[in-house]
């Protein structure tokens, strides 16, 4: 691992503190039920997070606004606790799972035959000798000093030579991530249960014994290299159904700096921007919203194997819902528009500025800064959280679609759409919130719903997780305003 890894390892400490084993107690109190505790466990702070209260609010745009085209749309939600990145993920921490992902390629290839062969980089059996599922060995270090001749091409294999300026640098090609995803809700739905007596409670219709039908996401690497993708569709067998395998490119895309302006120089920001040490604390751009999907994942097996247990749970790391989003834009407050008090993205006495935005047509420069900026440079909302407006704007976990507010619930509201590979393209649209640093005032508003395509990758689009809070604190309330 880099120094970036090792100092994350260890700086992350979430460990799950087990408060009661009393799981199959069969104590009493003189023959009365008294209950059973079950196993329990509290959260420290996640690393870089904060805890963000259940509670309430109108979500949406409160007045009607003819000259946006805008209509007053708000309704009642409310959301559970969870914790949410403080920041927008941030290059040198996006570049940690590049990293991670590079690695783990080139232990793949030590290990295998026609690289050398050296069976310490991946474990195939275990401490008696018995044969396990292979998995890499990471407390094998990468000989990146002094490497054999086999083991130097297992390193550089991952390198490719740039043709014009004759400099090595990473193959982005070759940097898939692939990992699996068990789909919960469908599982958990009545209509696909394996007992066709439990699918239907009414007792006035007949049991219906045919199999539901599913739809899951399979993913594999052809014989040319490329990444095949396919939905398919077959009678329910089992849990297995609900596993969806992805195998993503992780590299963010460099060229949006150019592809979402025409005619401007912005060549520097293709080749610095994620590369370069100074920019390391300004947010991962370029990222689409299956590759924040990927990280999200990778960040939670990277939090579950650094605990050093098989088979413990970790509550996974996640992009928010678009209603966690902005309840905590919002800091909960109906009254706020933005993630500050008024209507205003600047102080009225001094005029200094509240976020990185576009203050005026061609000025980016007025409020300090040409394109993003270092997270945190501005100050935080009432819940703590930094750039909840302009900077970078941000991927949710919901799907897109006109009606959307109607679709969903007003208890933990989402709405989830994975699209298959056959669907037209703008069933693959995702909301984004928070607005950019190219956009005016009116667009970085909190209460306002955007979309991109899950696919694209742009300048101005990155993304922070959250963790769902496990329990609820005693004596913890509800924030209103």
């Amino acid at each position: 691992m880099d120094k970036i890894q090792n100092h994350l390892l260890t700086a992350i400490i979430i460990t799950p503190i087990v408060a009661s084993c009393a799981l199959g107690s069969h104590s009493s109190m003189g023959g009365e039920v008294t209950g059973v505790s079950g196993t329990s466990w509290t959260e420290p702070t996640p690393y870089g997070m904060v805890l963000i209260d259940r509670g309430s609010m109108k979500v949406g745009p409160a007045k009607a606004d003819s000259a946006w085209n805008l209509r007053a749309d708000a309704r009642g939600i409310s959301v559970d606790g969870f914790w949410m990145d403080e920041t927008e993920v941030t290059n040198g921490k996006y570049k940690q799972f590049v990293h991670w992902v590079r690695d783990s390629i080139i232990r793949e290839r030590l290990a295998d035959p026609a690289y050398g062969g050296n069976e310490e980089f991946k474990i195939e059996e275990d401490r008696e000798g018995n044969p396990v599922k292979p998995y890499l060995n990471w407390n094998k270090a990468i000989p990146w000093r002094n490497p054999s001749e086999d083991e130097a091409r297992a390193i550089e294999s991952v390198y490719r030579i740039n043709p014009i300026t004759g400099v090595k640098e990473l193959d982005p090609e070759q940097l898939n991530y692939r990992y699996e995803i068990y789909n919960h809700t469908e599982a958990a739905k009545r209509k696909n249960r394996m007992n066709p007596a439990r699918r239907d409670y009414n007792t006035d219709r007949p049991i219906d014994t045919t199999l539901p039908v599913i739809s899951k996401d399979t993913a594999y690497v052809n014989d040319e290299g490329d990444i095949v993708r396919q939905t398919i569709s077959r009678a329910l067998s089992g849990d297995y159904d609900f596993v969806n395998t992805y195998i993503v490119n992780i590299y963010p895309d460099t060229t949006a700096w150019i592809n979402d302006f025409e005619n401007a120089y912005n060549e520097p920001y293709v080749r610095l921007y994620f590369s370069h040490g100074g920019y390391n604390d300004y947010p991962v751009v370029g990222v689409s919203w299956e590759q924040a999907n990927a990280f999200s994942h990778w960040r939670t097996e990277f939090l579950r194997r650094s605990l050093g247990k098989d088979g413990i749970y970790v509550e996974p790391y996640r992009l928010p819902t678009e209603a966690e989003w902005e309840y905590a834009a919002r800091a909960g407050n109906n009254e706020n528009m933005y993630p500050w008090d008024g209507e205003l993205p600047l102080t009225e006495d001094k005029g200094c500025f509240y976020a990185n935005f576009k203050p005026d047509e061609g000025n980016y420069s007025r409020d300090g800064h040409i394109i993003t900026s270092r997270v945190g440079t501005y100050s935080p909302n009432d819940f703590g959280l930094y750039d909840m407006a302009g900077n970078v704007s941000e991927w949710t976990s919901t799907a897109y679609t006109e009606s959307v507010g109607k679709l969903t619930s007003d208890l933990n509201p989402e709405y989830r759409y994975d699209a298959a590979i056959e669907d037209p393209y703008k069933m693959k649209r995702k909301i984004v919130r928070g607005g950019s640093w190219k956009d005016v005032a009116h667009n970085v508003r909190s209460d306002l719903r955007m979309w991109e395509y899950q696919n694209e990758q742009r300048s101005y689009i990155g993304f922070r997780n959250v963790r769902t809070q496990i329990g609820f604190a005693k004596g913890q309330g509800q924030k209103q305003k």
